[in-house]
């Protein structure tokens, strides 16, 4: 195709009777902007033919020169949504002809087959898009979505500029390749990065920072290959920070382009990055970005829902798929060349269901190239019990404590395993199986929390049911008391009685959960319980392996040293990542069966091993690359 010829061969399938005032490219797809009213409400069925002929998603929005002004729409919606719904705010984005309409129900807000929505549409001409409200009030959320509608007409451009990149020539292929390069996460947990390179585009898979290092914290994005503003895209798997806590950087260092992911790791990543900033700022170290880094994030994102298949450069495809690690997280899957590759990342995933999430998925149309994570990749170390054996000891543990009036501290990642302990502490307590005792949720898991209550459609079926069908929320619990000021942390450790504490960091490496460890270690009633991977050089990592006696910190300068006196229990069931015998099943029932394993995200022996049994088992080439490795995988 010549340059945007498919726009032409659009415009040449409808009659000039339409008044198409502009075509567009949103991304991938095609917006047509038409001031004919009766072609805006019902051109269902010349659209369908179009979109048969081109194979491309096609959209009719009305010219904004035809619907009716935000006020009298404002009022025609309130009365036409029913209260119940709970419609909460209304965004108007006039350069799209969009209203955004956040509501506690939204099917109610849609309607039986789409009465009310279509109603809407028909009485204001304004294209209504819903959105769920969050059931615990989110700023960050309110924050993303105020972001993206204000600064509309700048998205406009840039989505119609990705158009542009992606429709603007032809794939050559007589000289084609795929390269890979391994600028962070190769041989290590942690700062997570990848560039893929072909010789049409230049795509990252994930930019992450590791927390848990001074030294090796970032990839390395000076690696001779690496021009930042030459990236065509960057996507992100999940909203961990080991995966998207640098993304920010690449926009201070002057990229400009989309960043590619689901909605809840958009929203949740924000929220992280934003945490990240400030930990920074009070602990006196260099801030590497700010706010207005992160908020040129945001205007640059893109998400997608999860099975969509769309073009993110003119010769790579993107789709998203469920991986079952925390809420919104996704395997990636990149149809290179018009079909010449298929390659499939990981990221981190769970290849068995967890008390909130689905598994992830093993069956995909085509793939000739796996990354498999391989966090625990070791067949000695990998593995850990089934989940419910899990919380039995969990529960156990818990009451133990209790009967010695103790206090449990459950460090916790703030995305993921706290709102999996959160249930499973919710349905115990709801279910008499431990005492009805106060559980604090402190640091970010809180805000997370808001987060998570706005998307339960990506939740297993069991939690949605509970949700949506007897009306239920188990996050909303009276049990949970938010911690919010270091005034009420200092309560909690003073106070009588046994408590639970939920509180970031997971790996005792900041946040308030290093506070409480500071004040209740010595006290051997208490009982620090880690439910997390500890990465190497962590505290929760030296405290696991036996060392009772740390050198720590204060806030405000100087140390002191505090005896670890209380129980340290580790309990590694509640993983959001596959563990041994999961990663080699993932690896056995992928279908179809994969040329080419790649193991990364893992200590070098357990990738070295992963890729030893995997070879062993199913008979492909495998390599466990190192950082700044390059490779060609076709």
């Amino acid at each position: 195709m010549v340059k945007y010829e498919i726009l032409s061969k659009v415009m040449e399938g409808l009659p000039g009777s339409v008044e198409i005032s502009e075509a567009v490219f949103e991304g991938a797809n095609i917006i047509l902007y038409s001031k004919n009213k009766d072609f805006v409400l019902n051109s269902r069925s010349l659209i369908k033919k179009l979109v048969n002929k081109i194979k491309k998603r096609i959209e009719v929005r009305p010219d904004p020169s035809i619907h009716i002004n935000e006020r009298d729409a404002k009022s025609i919606i309130k009365d036409l949504v029913p209260k119940d719904a709970g419609l909460k705010d209304i965004w108007f984005d006039d350069a799209r002809s969009i209203v955004l309409l956040e509501a506690d129900n939204p099917g109610m807000v849609i309607g039986y087959h789409g009465e009310v929505i279509k109603s809407i549409r028909e009485k204001t001409l304004w294209v209504p898009v819903v959105r769920r409200a969050p059931v615990i009030k989110s700023d960050i959320v309110k924050t993303i979505r105020y972001t993206l509608y204000k600064n509309s007409e700048y998205r406009r451009k840039m989505l119609h500029n990705i158009g542009k990149r992606i429709y603007g020539r032809e794939i050559d292929k007589s000289d084609y390749w795929v390269r890979l390069s391994c600028l962070g996460g190769a041989r290590e947990v942690g700062r997570s990065c990848f560039l893929l390179q072909t010789p049409e585009s230049k795509v990252m898979l994930d930019c992450g920072v590791n927390v848990a290092s001074e030294d090796d914290a970032f990839p390395y994005l000076n690696a001779p290959e690496v021009d930042i503003k030459a990236l065509d895209a960057v996507i992100i798997s999940h909203s961990h920070l080991d995966h998207c806590g640098l993304v920010p950087l690449l926009f201070k260092y002057g990229y400009k382009g989309p960043v590619y992911s689901s909605e809840p790791t958009r929203d949740i990543s924000t929220l992280l990055q934003l945490d990240y900033v400030d930990i920074a700022q009070r602990e006196g170290k260099k801030q590497i970005y700010d706010s207005r880094d992160i908020k040129e994030l945001v205007k640059h994102s893109v998400c997608f829902d999860l099975g969509e298949v769309n073009d993110v450069t003119h010769d790579v495809r993107l789709s998203l798929f469920n991986a079952g690690h925390v809420l919104g997280s996704s395997l990636i899957h990149l149809n290179i060349g018009d079909g010449y590759h298929n390659l499939l990342y990981t990221g981190d995933f769970k290849f068995t269901n967890t008390k909130m999430l689905p598994k992830a998925i093993s069956r995909f149309q085509r793939v000739e190239t796996l990354m498999l994570e391989s966090t625990y990749g070791s067949s000695s170390e990998g593995n850990y019990p089934p989940l419910i054996k899990s919380e039995t000891e969990l529960i156990n543990k818990i009451k133990d404590t209790v009967n010695h009036d103790g206090k449990i501290l459950i460090p916790v990642l703030g995305v993921g395993r706290a709102q999996e302990i959160m249930l499973i502490v919710e349905e115990a307590i709801r279910q008499k199986r431990i005492p009805d005792i106060p559980v604090h949720v402190d640091g970010m898991v809180w805000d997370v929390t808001a987060v998570y209550t706005t998307y339960p459609e990506f939740m297993n079926d069991k939690v949605k049911n509970l949700i949506f069908n007897q009306k239920h929320n188990p996050f909303t619990s009276k049990l949970f008391h938010r911690v919010g000021s270091a005034k009420e942390r200092e309560e909690i450790i003073q106070g009588p009685g046994p408590c639970i504490i939920l509180a970031t960091s997971g790996m005792l490496t900041g946040g308030s959960s290093v506070e409480y460890f500071r004040h209740l270690a010595e006290n051997p009633d208490n009982r620090l319980i880690l439910v997390s991977f500890q990465g190497a050089g962590s505290l929760g990592r030296r405290v696991q392996a036996g060392e009772r006696t740390i050198r720590m910190q204060g806030r405000r300068g100087g140390s002191s040293v505090v005896k670890v006196r209380f129980p340290v229990d580790t309990i590694s069931g509640f993983s959001g990542h596959s563990s041994w015998r999961e990663l080699v099943g993932f690896a056995k029932n992928l279908r179809p069966k994969p040329k080419k394993v790649i193991t990364i995200h893992g200590e070098g022996s357990r990738c070295i091993e992963l890729a030893s049994k995997i070879y062993k088992t199913l008979h492909v080439e495998t390599v466990a690359p190192r950082n700044l490795d390059v490779m060609r995988i076709r």
